[in-house]
């Protein structure tokens, strides 16, 4: 018996020792590379071994990408950075686990038991598990190869949830990437070459690869020692904005919430904090990307420098700075915050993110994402304003206004990387923030465009404001707390305000001052002023747009924003109606709550925007029909950037009618604005109800004379009435809408009804058509979609700032 059992231990022995002689071979083989982690890169095995100690203390991983896919629509763009998280090493048996605590749930005690209670209620994940290689007194050893190459950023899902295809990681064509793999004090990078393949590609990714069988990116991984002690989280505040952390603390006394929220700043103390300037122990420095052409490296330069006038406001001295990024620099290194310049196939998103501890909130890392087709955007759209190609012009006015957005772009940006959100109520307080999305600012000065006023140059009085609140660096004998109101009451005291993107965004929203791409103080008044500007553009619109010996079709894309010129100021103007003003208001600070937009304003906005869906408004000029031909060969019309046609080939001359109408009517339509305005003579009677607001509008467009007419403007006239009468059904078989706008609805749909039965004679085929419309029960008819305007955004626009930036 006892020799059988030593024959079992013998056989087990034999190999165990061969698989540790093999293993220090691997390594004796291997290039040793020391830092924050020690790692053994072995060429000819294609391996990365990594050595593990000091079991239990946590770092911090992100992976991100070092080189992208190069689509907008898919997202995988260069520099993109993923999820922080924070991890540690611990021993299961013979396996080294990579776990990551969740600090989604804390209790902020002393108390080590109270501490584990909460711990042991919440769900922990370990991300990867190792087999132990080699123990050396502590020291244990684990091949860290497989968890650098799969798709750590999720790319195959990106590809996926955009529809491109229905792809896989290929280990066999992946690989560690060594010129990027390096180790420093505070941090370990390391870099893979990952291949997905896969089949189904779709238009985005068949634009961009290759070879759509096989899709090739670079993903970099990077563990950053935490920060030493001496941060201090700063706790939010919804009245002036700042993005952050928050999480569940167990040990809050029962009067205080539960849900604790802090900003995310980065860190930043004065040399003397009692000093009104004073210079930072440690400045913030961003690094741009050396891969940037001038004139832009200059313009993006510039921009960046902005935020120095933010922290010079809050009291520093020289406390942002902006350098070139070194030739032999990193981008992914935790240790450069970025303004990183990214192509694409198509123009698309910018956006700024962080890297932040989640524990406290400070940004280790700021890392920003410049889109370089844009500016050719707004080179365009000065182009459609002020262009002139006749032979000896020059088109410096068009690069200086390309150039100038440039500059806030970076500036916004960045903004985002130092933790501000969007500030879109800040362009009515003459231009406050670089964190509002900025519509050129354009006048007619004696019959020319004028764009010396485009865009502001410099950071805005709101962001010193909150720069001030966010970074400012208290002596210790001052009361934070009070200190922090004071420049929030001196903040209302400017007449300055923060609302951010819930505010701005959804088409039914509700503040008449909180827009995207909108200027000036009363968005009705900015919008009728536009609409003369556009007539004036379009009246004087020709082939001289364009540059010589340009295919004539491309005049079209210079023409679209210039149609749609008036886009974003409809979507700010709609807002009067059904609207509200109220304020991020704290109790006790004294500020409105909630007051409905008073009647008259309502009923001008009304007006106003009635005027956009006009056949007089929406015609193409005459001049223009004949100067767009069919698309020529390798010209292909663009659907972001032209209008869809019914026509086939030729250019159609009621499409652009179409798509702005349909702009005009899903805003004054929109389900949640019908609902407040069917119920908004509640809070005034004086206020106009939804039913009179469909009065009006089929007075507009229904009740009218040239609606029979056989020519340009009787046909846009009918577009216009099918498409309303469409959505006024639309509206109520809407679930979101309440039973008393549907009530409305339906009375205005009968009393339609009544005119056409009434006037059948005189609308011919077109009456018999619309009868026949609003009689209809079939619901596929009720859901007819009509055509859209091109993208207008981003001409000028970021992403989302948490995601993103402008």
């Amino acid at each position: 018996m006892k020799k059988n059992v030593l024959s079992f231990i013998l056989i087990l022995f034999i190999p165990l020792s061969l698989f540790a002689q093999d293993v220090d071979s691997q390594l004796k083989d291997a290039k040793k590379v020391e830092g924050f982690f020690t790692f053994y890169w072995n060429e000819s095995k294609g391996k990365v071994f990594l050595e593990v100690k000091d079991l239990g203390q946590e770092f911090l991983y992100y992976p991100s990408l070092a080189q992208g896919l190069g689509s907008n629509d898919i997202g995988l763009d260069r520099g993109r950075l993923s999820d922080e998280h924070i991890l540690k090493f611990e021993r299961l048996g013979n396996k080294i686990m990579m776990t990551e605590p969740n600090y989604r749930f804390r209790a902020i005690t002393n108390d080590p038991l109270e501490k584990k209670a909460v711990e042991e209620s919440f769900a922990k994940s370990i991300l990867f598990g190792f087999e132990i290689l080699k123990n050396t007194d502590g020291v244990f050893l684990i091949d860290f190869t497989p968890f650098l190459l799969r798709d750590a950023l999720g790319a195959a899902k990106d590809i996926a949830n955009t529809k491109q295809g229905a792809y896989n990681f290929d280990l066999s064509r992946s690989g560690i990437y060594p010129p990027m793999c390096k180790s420093f004090p505070k941090n370990t990078e390391f870099q893979a070459v990952i291949t997905l393949g896969g089949s189904g590609a779709g238009n985005y990714l068949s634009e961009v690869a290759p070879n759509t069988d096989f899709v090739t990116m670079h993903q970099h991984h990077s563990f950053v020692k935490l920060p030493d002690p001496g941060y201090k989280p700063r706790e939010y505040d919804p009245r002036i904005g700042y993005g952050g952390i928050e999480f569940y603390d167990y040990s809050s006394p029962i009067n205080e919430p539960i849900i604790k929220k802090f900003t995310s700043r980065h860190r930043l103390q004065k040399k003397d904090p009692s000093a009104a300037v004073s210079e930072a122990v440690e400045p913030i420095v961003y690094y741009l990307d050396s891969g940037v052409s001038e004139p832009i490296r200059s313009a993006l330069f510039e921009g960046a420098t902005w935020w120095n006038q933010a922290f010079e406001a809050a009291g520093y001295k020289n406390a942002f700075q902006v350098k070139m990024l070194p030739a032999d620099a990193d981008p992914m290194d935790v240790r450069y915050n970025l303004v990183q310049w990214v192509h694409r196939s198509t123009r698309g998103w910018s956006y700024g993110m962080s890297v932040i501890d989640p524990r406290t909130g400070e940004i280790l890392k700021g890392k920003v994402t410049l889109g370089s087709l844009r500016v050719r955007q707004d080179y365009m759209l000065a182009q459609g304003l002020a262009g002139d190609f006749s032979p000896g012009k020059s088109d410096s006015l068009m690069n200086k206004l390309a150039l100038d957005r440039l500059k806030q772009l970076s500036a916004h940006e960045i903004g985002h990387t130092l933790g501000l959100p969007h500030n879109y109520i800040s362009s009515i307080q003459g231009r406050a923030s670089v964190m509002d999305y900025p519509h050129p600012l354009v006048f007619l000065n004696n019959g020319k465009v004028d764009l010396s006023e485009a865009y502001a140059m410099g950071i805005g009085d709101y962001d010193k404001t909150s720069i001030t609140w966010g970074y400012q660096d208290f002596p210790k004998n001052v009361d934070e707390k009070a200190e922090l109101e004071r420049i929030v009451k001196n903040m209302f005291r400017k007449n300055q305000q923060f609302l951010t993107d819930q505010d701005a965004r959804p088409d039914g929203s509700v503040h008449p001052q909180t827009h995207l791409w909108d200027n000036g103080g009363d968005a009705t008044d900015e919008l009728k002023r536009l609409m003369e500007l556009r007539n004036h553009v379009l009246k004087n619109f020709d082939e001289k747009k364009i540059p010589q010996n340009a295919p004539m079709t491309t005049l079209e894309e210079v023409f679209v924003p210039m149609y749609m010129f008036h886009r974003y100021q409809v979507q700010a103007a709609s807002k009067a109606i059904g609207g509200a003003f109220y304020t991020n208001a704290l109790n006790g600070d004294l500020q409105k709550t909630y007051v409905p937009v008073d009647a008259v304003a309502q009923r001008k906005s009304l007006s106003v925007l009635l005027e956009t869906i006009q056949p007089e408004f929406l015609a193409v000029p005459k001049q223009l029909l004949t100067l767009i031909p069919p698309r020529p060969f390798r010209y292909p019309a663009n659907p972001k950037e032209t209008f869809k046609r019914h026509t086939g080939m030729s250019f159609d001359v009621l499409s652009p009618a179409e798509s702005a109408a349909q702009l005009s009517l899903s805003l004054m339509l929109e389900p949640r604005r019908a609902s407040r305005l069917a119920t908004q003579q509640i809070y005034d009677k004086n206020l106009p109800p939804f039913s009179e607001v469909l009065t009006k509008m089929t007075g507009s467009i229904i009740k009218n004379e040239s609606l029979s007419k056989n020519n340009y403007l009787g046909q846009i006239k009918r577009v216009v009435a099918e498409m309303y009468v469409t959505e006024l059904k639309k509206l109520a078989n809407d679930a979101v809408v309440n039973l008393e706008a549907k009530s409305n609805v339906m009375a205005e749909l009968k009393d339609i009804e009544t005119y056409f039965a009434k006037n059948q004679p005189i609308l011919g085929g077109f009456g018999i058509y619309m009868d026949k419309l609003i009689k209809s029960t079939d619901a596929t008819a009720d859901k007819k979609s009509f055509f859209i305007a091109p993208d207008g955004q981003p001409i000028d626009q970021d992403y989302d700032w948490l995601d993103c930036g402008n």
